[in-house]
């Protein structure tokens, strides 16, 4: 049977979806670890896609479209009920609200992000990566959630992240993408591939313990990039209207 190279990256961009759907059977059975891998399995998933489709050179309206879809019910839909089945559970109706954040900004974001989307690839994204976002959710479950902190203070950091990230999700902060692997964009971003093979020596060596650590970095990354450039902004507008203020006083005179 004959199967067109077009459906290759869709076939990933399914199989994303159906570990979404795992995840989140097995956080109605409160095998948490396992629902956390699930959506590890589909980050791994999702960017097999993107890579097949370059591969097959078979990028679509219909597979952006797809992999949106799909990526709500992973890393959307999936953290947000890993994370109440977790511990937001416990504050009734309250959690319900605040859990339910991460899943229904994550479909603005994807929704924002389509009809923002030139062409079929980004150098920037406006907003968190819904991707990151659950992979900072995933990360801190996997490695620190009752196992280094304190249960008062995790159930703080779960908290904490359950209405951060949404926000972070919608703001305006550019996220840098990862880039595609070739030598002209290893020439032209040397230090961003510097940064990725250290996150991932460090993720290596401490049994991915480190991964929760390259999520927080690369979110606030972002913050003190689009702050810098703010300041850099105002500084120049201050600078130009100073000049103009100057060149009208020589005028006058």
């Amino acid at each position: 049977m004959y199967i067109s190279k077009k459906f290759i990256p869709s076939l990933f961009t399914i199989l994303n979806a159906f570990c979404g759907f795992l995840s989140i059977i097995n956080s109605s059975e409160g095998d948490y670890i396992t629902a956390a891998l699930f959506i590890v399995f589909a980050t791994l998933f999702d960017a097999v896609d993107g890579l097949a489709a370059r591969l097959t050179d078979s990028s679509s309206e219909f597979g952006v479209e797809l992999d949106s879809l799909s990526d709500v019910i992973s890393f959307g839909a999936a953290p947000s009920f890993l994370i109440y089945s977790v511990y937001l559970k416990e504050l009734g109706d309250i959690g319900i609200v605040i859990s339910s954040l991460l899943m229904v900004f994550a479909a603005l974001r994807l929704a924002r992000f389509n009809i923002q989307l030139v062409g079929f690839d980004k150098d920037k994204f406006n907003g968190l990566p819904a991707p990151m976002s659950a992979l900072t959710v995933v990360s801190y479950i996997l490695f620190y959630h009752d196992k280094i902190f304190s249960p008062k203070l995790s159930e703080t950091v779960l908290t904490v992240l359950a209405l951060l990230l949404p926000f972070l999700m919608v703001s305006k902060i550019k996220y840098e993408s990862l880039p595609k692997p070739s030598l002209h964009s290893v020439k032209k971003n040397p230090i961003v591939y510097i940064i990725v093979l250290i996150a991932a020596v460090i993720v290596i060596a401490t049994g991915g313990e480190g991964s929760f650590t390259f999520c927080i970095f690369y979110i606030f990354s972002g913050i003190i990039v689009s702050l810098k450039n703010i300041l850099f902004k105002k500084h120049k507008f201050s600078e130009e209207d100073n000049l103009d203020d100057h060149l009208d006083l020589k005028k006058m005179k």
